[in-house]
C-alpha cells in the first residue's frame, strides 16, 4: 500500500477525518463527564491542516505554559498522538478530579500530574477507540508521557519528527463547557502508510 501525505487529503478526507473527530470527541466528552460527574455541552470539533512549523502557537503564544500528553500508537497503524490543554483547562480538571477548590491553581505535583496522565489515557483512549470501530482496525496506545512546559517547548520535538514525513498535522479542537470551559487540541501524526490503511479501511478511494 503506498503511502499518503497529509497534502494528499481533499475535501473528501477531510470529511471522514472529521467524522471520526465527532465521534471521538463525543467519546471523550462522555467518558470525561462519567468521571467528573459533570453535565456537559460539546461544540462540534474544527478540524484544520496546520503548517508543522505553526503547532507551537496552536493554543496562544509559544511562551505560554500548557499541558501536553503524548503517546504513540502502534499495531495495524503506527504514530504518534499529542492532546494539549491550557493551563487553566488542566488544573480546572485537575481540580474536578482530586475534589479540590476549583480555584486552586498552584503547580502540579507528582499526584496531580497522575491525574493528568489518567485523563490523558481517557481522551486518548476515547479517540482511537472511535478510530478503531470505524476503521476495524487494531490500534494499540503506549503509555503516555505528560509535560507541562511552554507550548513552543512541548512541541518543538513532535514538529521535528513529523515535519520529515508531512509539512501539515491534523489538528482537531475541541470544546467542552461545563462552568468553566475546556478547550483541547487533538493531534495525530500517522507515520508511513498509517493514513493509506485509515483512508482505505473507511472505504475512501486512494
Amino acid at each position: 500500500m503506498s503511502d499518503i501525505s497529509v497534502e494528499e487529503i481533499n475535501d473528501k478526507y477531510i470529511d471522514v477525518l472529521k467524522e471520526i473527530g465527532n465521534i471521538g470527541a463525543g467519546n471523550a466528552t462522555t467518558a470525561i463527564a462519567n468521571m467528573l460527574s459533570l453535565k456537559v455541552d460539546m461544540s462540534v470539533p474544527m478540524v484544520d491542516l496546520t503548517p508543522v512549523e505553526k503547532i507551537g502557537g496552536i493554543i496562544g503564544s509559544e511562551e505560554d505554559i500548557i499541558v501536553g500528553i503524548m503517546l504513540g500508537v502502534e499495531t495495524d497503524i503506527t504514530g504518534s498522538m499529542m492532546f494539549l490543554l491550557d493551563l487553566p483547562s488542566a488544573h480546572h480538571l485537575v481540580n474536578r478530579m482530586m475534589m479540590r477548590d476549583p480555584e486552586y491553581m498552584e503547580d502540579f505535583d507528582e499526584m496531580d500530574l497522575s491525574a493528568v496522565k489518567e485523563i490523558g489515557n481517557i481522551i486518548a483512549g476515547a479517540y482511537l477507540n472511535a478510530l478503531s470501530g470505524l476503521t476495524n482496525l487494531t490500534i494499540t496506545p503506549t503509555i503516555p508521557y505528560v509535560a507541562v512546559d511552554m507550548a513552543g517547548a512541548i512541541l518543538s520535538v513532535p514538529a521535528i519528527q513529523f515535519g520529515m514525513v508531512s509539512d501539515n498535522a491534523l489538528i482537531i479542537k475541541t470544546e467542552i463547557g461545563d462552568d468553566l470551559g475546556i478547550s483541547g487540541y487533538f493531534i495525530l501524526m500517522p507515520e508511513g502508510d498509517s493514513y493509506a490503511k485509515i483512508l482505505s479501511a473507511l472505504g475512501v478511494p486512494i
